[in-house]
């Protein structure tokens, strides 16, 4: 392990030691389950240690704070992504309901999707969603959002891309 590595090693544990209390009474405060805010806090510093930069900056805390920030809205996207699902196959007879691997495939493809369409531009999104969820043709579509049928085009293109680099 060169010195350089060792630096860094010992900067992350002592960061580790002086702010994951704090970092986990916070999560515990925002999430209101510790168990949860011992997972975000673990998240936030492997995250932290995944970084492409090492400088932490002035302010640790304010740094953990952003990080750990993020992991919360992941988990509520993820928990709302989760319970639309669970909602949808509750009325499913028993004989329909998909076995626990099979659901952890379906929430894992959703969490996909859902990335991908948050990561989509708004007007792109709309389009795809009224295009595709809606069943509108493409003129319907520019007629809706009040832009040429080019864009709509466009905006499709676009969309399906954004499918295929999921896929």
């Amino acid at each position: 392990m060169s010195s350089t590595d060792r630096a860094l090693n010992l900067h992350l544990h002592t960061l580790y030691s002086e702010h994951h209390g704090w970092l986990h009474g916070w999560l515990i405060r925002t999430l209101g389950n510790t168990s949860d805010a011992a997972d975000l806090a673990h998240d936030t510093f492997v995250r932290l240690m995944t970084r492409q930069s090492t400088s932490m900056g002035a302010e640790p805390r304010a740094l953990l704070t952003h990080i750990a920030k993020g992991l919360v809205i992941d988990r509520w996207r993820r928990q709302d992504v989760e319970r639309a699902y669970l909602e949808s196959i509750a009325h499913l007879p028993e004989p329909e309901v998909p076995s626990p691997e099979t659901r952890w495939l379906i929430l894992e493809t959703l969490y996909r999707i859902d990335a991908m369409l948050r990561e989509m531009p708004a007007r792109t999104r709309q389009a795809f969603l009224l295009s595709q969820i809606d069943g509108l043709t493409y003129a319907q579509v520019a007629e809706q959002l009040g832009v040429s049928l080019v864009t709509v085009k466009r905006y499709m293109r676009d969309a399906f891309l954004a499918c295929l680099s999921v896929a």
